[in-house]
């Protein structure tokens, strides 16, 4: 099943790892939105406007990838000099004090402990990068893209069953003493086994170790760095751009859905999982036989156009239920789009260079989930399909930044140098 070539081959290690992060993060996204807009969790003066509510969770939510924007980075550096076992275990030990940080500040109903509490998880939060790091560590240029559909598939299944579970840790209905931190304390728990699992089970994969300069400001460097390369500048933008189209949909779809059709926290969870089960399909099943016929690049140029025009397609029904006709499109397309541009990016450097190279990567990526929240936040109270109709132009705008400007080879020399 997977891409084992040894008998300790870390690919299910890593998939393993990597999904019980993703249940932890999915855990979280049904409980986030509905803590700060219904004024029955007390997180914030009952008299505050759903405008001020709005805004907050805006930058609520852009706080985890604006710190992670400066951390993961660094760890990914680091992980290049030190090992990539040592410093996701440091990593996950950041993350299971933020959730613990979390589930204080709800009982406490203290919102500066709550945007604490996401700060850390976000600046220690490199897991995700390292694990792709490791991919690529034992991955050649064949198997590259079906591994990286491996960890895509791990994080489908997250989806599929950790906001499911947080929903339903969420509500006293079905257990008296559930409440909104519940859900956190779990999440907490599985990182604690995850930790004991990576320090027992996870191998070294970094065969070459590499000093790279750490500071705080790296993830700006990085930014910097990412655009004086010819020939990765093209491929970044277009990084950028997709990932900044899919969190406005992605972080303020819950938004939508409370506005619109009046969801609760069950009633997310539920839609999430739904999602979930469909990116765990496209990753695990359809990516698989794809990636044997045809290239990562020419995939993306397939699939990132056809996710940026099935989105406004969210805005159609009037009545919940239709949503569940689109999502599968959806999630389809992006289950596609993921591993394959992790795949190109991850191609244009050497084997010395991927913790780097992914670093910057990953940095792209937060700079990307990190604006969307806070301007969806803005743009919604102006009409709450603006940041799905968003989310469709920044996807198009990235697809054909790709078609018209990136051309996929490989210099390695060029990056070092």
């Amino acid at each position: 099943m997977l891409e084992m070539k040894t008998q300790k081959s870390p690919l299910l290690t890593i998939f393993l790892t990597v999904f019980i992060d993703l249940l932890g993060v999915g855990i979280v996204i049904p409980v986030i939105a509905p803590l700060l807009l219904d004024p029955t969790h007390n997180m914030l003066p009952i008299e505050t406007s759903i405008h001020t509510r709005t805004i907050l969770l805006g930058f609520l939510i852009a706080s985890f990838p604006l710190a992670q924007f400066f951390g993961a980075p660094i760890l990914g550096a680091l992980s290049d000099r030190f090992g990539r076992k040592k410093l996701l275990a440091i990593s996950m030990c950041g993350t299971l004090l933020g959730y613990i940080l979390f589930a204080i500040a709800i009982l406490n109903q203290n919102i500066y402990l709550l945007f604490a509490s996401r700060l850390l998880d976000g600046f220690t939060g490199g897991n995700i990068s390292i694990a792709l790091s490791s991919i690529s560590d034992v991955s050649d240029e064949k198997t590259k893209a079906k591994n990286f559909g491996m960890v895509g598939a791990a994080f489908g299944l997250g989806f599929i069953l950790g906001p499911y579970i947080g929903g339903k840790l969420a509500d006293p209905i079905l257990v008296s003493w559930f409440n909104a931190a519940t859900p956190f304390w779990f999440a907490a728990i599985l990182t604690i086994v995850n930790l004991v699992f990576v320090i027992a089970l996870f191998p070294e994969t970094l065969k070459e170790k590499r000093h790279t300069p750490v500071s705080i400001f790296t993830g700006i460097k990085n930014i910097n760095r990412a655009f004086q390369l010819k020939h990765l500048r093209s491929i970044f933008l277009v990084v950028f751009l997709i990932t900044l189209g899919f969190n406005f949909f992605t972080q303020f779809f819950q938004v939508f859905l409370i506005n619109k059709f009046h969801y609760k926290i069950g009633n997310i969870a539920d839609v999430f999982a739904y999602i979930g089960i469909w990116i765990v399909l496209a990753q695990g099943g359809i990516q698989r036989p794809l990636s044997k016929k045809f290239s990562p690049l020419n995939i993306i140029q397939i699939s990132a156009i056809l996710l940026g025009i099935t989105l406004p397609m969210l805005l159609l029904p009037t009545e919940s239920i239709y949503i569940y006709y689109v999502l599968p499109f959806i999630a389809i397309f992006q289950g596609l789009t993921t591993p394959n541009l992790n795949s190109v990016v991850s191609s244009q450097a050497g084997k010395a260079e991927q913790g780097q190279i992914l670093g910057i990567n990953q940095s792209i990526q937060s700079l990307g989930m990190a604006f969307p929240p806070i301007i969806a936040s803005y743009i919604n109270l102006v009409n709450i399909n603006l940041p799905i109709a968003t989310a469709s132009f920044c996807i198009i705008l990235g697809w054909g930044v790709l078609i018209v400007f990136f051309r996929n080879k490989k210099e390695a020399q060029t990056f070092t140098n």
